[in-house]
């Protein structure tokens, strides 16, 4: 893989040590860690290696992020990383439920403990941020963990108004996108039998948002 393909995205220099010292906090000891969108991959080589003993399992829907991610990885190998599979939080049954996972994944040995997802349902349809609750609810044992991180509205408002005008340049993108309203994404949490455990308030005007299973 070239490394040609790597890609780059600003803000993950700015959020992955604050993200990294929520995720200490919060995920299970062990099992794997499921990341929902990788994105340019930059998340995974941080966290993963930093993880360990636990497996990190990156996923992307988009062919050339996962190539980013396959290029990260071959720049900057890491043990406890797998390679990047596709997976689209939106339809009913994900990639990983199918019978024909990758030979190098085994989920018996470390099963799915935690899903972690950065940055994505404010840059996806509402059905994606749906689709993800759902997934969670269908893998995710009892205890398991879910993790949200980006800007959200509370109470119907925006927090900061850099907020507020990157909402603005999101829906001049794409109606179907924008920041979300904490209260609604717990409410549609809480419908698929996840509890809301905390927020933590992160740099930039963003949050983490924790459930369990």
């Amino acid at each position: 893989m070239s490394e040609d393909a790597r890609q780059y995205a600003p803000a993950t220099q700015r959020n992955q040590v604050p993200i990294l010292e929520v995720l200490l906090q919060v995920l299970p000891p062990t099992g794997t860690v499921l990341e929902v969108s990788s994105g340019t991959g930059e998340h995974a080589i941080f966290l993963a290696p930093r993880l360990a003993p636990r497996k990190w399992l990156p996923s992307d829907p988009n062919p050339s992020a996962r190539a980013s991610i396959a290029a990260w990885q071959s720049y900057h190998p890491v043990e406890n990383l797998y390679p990047p599979i596709a997976l689209d939080a939106r339809v009913a049954r994900w990639s990983i439920e199918q019978p024909e996972l990758p030979q190098s994944i085994d989920f018996e040995q470390d099963p799915i403990q935690a899903i972690v997802n950065i940055n994505m349902i404010h840059i996806a349809p509402w059905s994606a941020c749906l689709g993800l609750l759902a997934g969670a609810k269908r893998i995710l044992p009892t205890g398991g963990v879910l993790y949200l991180y980006g800007p959200y509205k509370q109470g119907g408002e925006h927090t900061a108004p850099s907020n507020a005008a990157f909402d603005h340049s999101l829906q001049m993108q794409n109606p179907e996108w924008g920041v979300r309203n904490l209260e609604d994404v717990v409410a549609a949490a809480q419908a698929e039998g996840l509890s809301f455990l905390r927020t933590v308030t992160m740099p930039a005007n963003n949050l983490s948002v924790i459930f369990q299973a």
